[in-house]
């Protein structure tokens, strides 16, 4: 006699039900096909799509160096800020009833990037 099957509120007779096979998992975008993409959408050679994320990269660069003005950001999707991390002393920490030390760290300068409203309701 044939065993049946209750999967949302439906009765299936054994072997009727078969799991359904999980979607390959979409990769990220490369490097060119961004930029293939990109080239199509507005028109322009991958040369001329290709400099502008050059030029682009230059500005961001300009803005979070040392001497410039910390943050830079893309109207509409990311802020991008240079944050100053002082040191950490040395010291030590009482862990699961040891005493553990830990080293000093050295100053160091983090980029912190930010998603702006319009990113956030992409999503």
């Amino acid at each position: 006699m044939p065993q049946t099957i209750l999967i949302d509120s439906t009765l299936y007779k054994e072997g009727e039900v078969t799991m359904a096979k999980a979607a390959p998992a979409k990769k990220p975008l490369t490097k060119s096909q961004i930029i293939q993409n990109i080239a199509a959408k507005t028109e322009l050679s991958k040369k001329d799509v290709q400099a502008v994320f050059q030029a682009l990269a230059e500005e961001i660069q300009a803005a979070v160096k040392k001497n410039g003005p910390g943050s830079f950001t893309i109207p509409g999707l990311v802020k991008i800020v240079r944050k100053h991390v002082p040191a950490r002393p040395a010291g030590e920490r009482m862990s699961f009833g040891e005493l553990k030390k830990f080293p000093a760290k050295p100053a160091s300068t983090k980029i912190k990037v930010t998603p702006l409203k319009a990113l956030k309701e992409m999503v």
